[in-house]
């Protein structure tokens, strides 16, 4: 029988679902704190989590993909005694099964879990099956990421139209790519249209193409980029970016797979794949007259969103050490160490940037360190270093990451990191002056310096070798 774990904070309401439950065979507990409902959740064997919004210790609706991350990925139906449609939609967006209100929940609670179980039990028979997902350069194991990497497995095996969804630099073009190879297309074209870079002058002949004659320059027919992606896949990023003109010429071309080059005389069919990429509101463009919504419509048969990065900082280390194994390959360099000081620098960045910042963040370091066998946080680039300590500074007396206490003086800030990247060069270079200059680039004048400072009997240098 199925295991169902309640998380509110209304301690007579538990009772009466327990006591439900129970009575219909199923195995219960409760947590009256989101901190409890965690740890219960992270035991492992549960099918279903009712989880409350307004709970003592934060809202329920952030930490739906932590639940959801749990040991069997449990159901979530959020029950709230405070139902609005802002709450609604961030639920469902999160993950949530069902959203229910607490006046109800007694009487619709049965029926929401009957079908929650029986999809469940449903999905559980398909994951069964395994499924070699080729994910490319799509790094990373995180809750939030692997729920985009099933969707993404379940888009692939039908043929509708997906819109990716997703701040700059959270890896919208990977993800098409993604589709289109784990796709029965992928043997086909993908071919790949940059709205935001085309002139409205030449966008509808790259699209569609020309016959020779018909403009100015025409001096040979030309077939557009829909003909190129005929039995393959077609993706449009930044696809708000369309001239309204366009969006309705091109959302007929949706609906008849068929398109007439400029100049041209008959129309041509495409039997393509559409995947379409945005990092703007297109509902919002749509309520401000600037984005078409039967364009909206035909694009969102399914949309992933991709999460920032801030949403999934457990795959920062994942990604660094991919990312420098591969400029390390490119370079035909060895191999660089990573110091746990670089890592939980770079989780406290906010990364606007996301993936792709971190990337660049990664290759500038690579670049300014070359020779040097271990990367610690005082190899970032300087105005990411000042970043995250004018941000330390305005946490005020707050815990953060970086230290798990109360904010030190800035003195203290430099000492502590000094220390730390001390001892670090120490292990390494076997406290060795000539190894430890190689590794830091440091001067033997400044070694002496750190080493007069940081001064213990573990600290001695042994001589240089030369």
């Amino acid at each position: 029988m199925a295991r169902i774990l309640i998380v509110d904070d209304d301690r007579v309401l538990c009772t009466m679902l327990i006591e439900q439950l129970q009575r219909k065979g199923y195995e219960t507990d409760s947590a009256n704190t989101l901190r409890q409902g965690l740890s219960l959740a992270s035991e492992g064997g549960w099918d279903v989590i009712l989880l409350d919004v307004q709970m003592p210790d934060g809202n329920g609706l952030e930490f739906i993909p932590d639940f959801i991350g749990a040991p069997l990925h449990p159901e979530v139906i959020i029950i709230t005694g405070h139902g609005a449609a802002d709450g609604a939609e961030k639920a469902i967006v999160g993950g949530a099964w069902s959203y229910i209100e607490k006046p109800h929940v007694i009487r619709d609670l049965p029926l929401h879990l009957t079908r929650a179980l029986q999809f469940r039990e449903e999905k559980q028979r398909f994951k069964s099956i395994p499924v070699a997902l080729k994910r490319q350069a799509i790094i990373g194991n995180s809750s939030t990421l692997c729920s985009c990497l099933d969707q993404l497995a379940s888009a692939a095996a039908s043929d509708v139209s997906i819109l990716l969804t997703g701040d700059t630099g959270t890896g919208k073009e990977l993800f098409a790519q993604a589709l289109h190879e784990n796709s029965d297309r992928s043997s086909n074209r993908f071919v790949v249209v940059d709205c935001a870079s085309l002139p409205d002058t030449l966008i509808e002949s790259t699209l569609f193409g020309h016959v020779k004659g018909a403009f100015t320059g025409a001096d040979r027919t030309q077939e557009g980029l829909i003909q190129h992606a005929h039995k393959g896949t077609l993706f449009l990023d930044e696809v708000g970016e369309l001239p309204p003109a366009i969006q309705k010429t091109f959302l007929r071309v949706l609906q008849e797979r068929k398109f007439r080059p400029v100049g041209g005389a008959n129309e041509i069919n495409s039997n393509f794949r559409l995947v379409a990429a945005t990092n703007r509101n297109l509902k919002q463009m749509v309520a401000d007259g600037t984005f078409r919504s039967d364009l909206l419509f035909r694009l969102q048969a399914m949309t992933i969103r991709l999460p920032p990065l801030r949403e999934r900082l457990e795959d920062i280390r994942e990604l660094v050490t991919y990312f420098l194994g591969k400029l390390c390959e490119r370079y035909d360099q060895q191999t660089k160490g990573i110091g746990p000081d670089l890592i939980e620098a770079l989780m406290n960045h906010d990364w606007p940037g996301n993936v792709r910042e971190l990337y660049q963040t990664v290759e500038q370091i690579f670049a300014e360190t070359i020779g040097i066998p271990t990367l610690f946080s005082v190899h970032l680039p300087q105005q990411l270093r000042v970043s995250l300590a004018r941000a330390t500074i305005q946490q005020g007396g707050k815990n953060n990451k970086l230290f798990g206490c109360s904010l030190p003086s800035w003195k203290e800030y430099k000492n502590q990191t000094e220390l730390h990247y001390w001892e670090n060069l120490m292990q390494l270079s076997g406290h060795n002056i000539q190894k430890a200059c190689q590794i830091s680039g440091l001067s033997r004048a400044r070694i002496y310096q750190l080493l007069d400072k940081h001064d213990s009997p573990s600290s001695q240098l042994s001589p240089p070798t030369d």
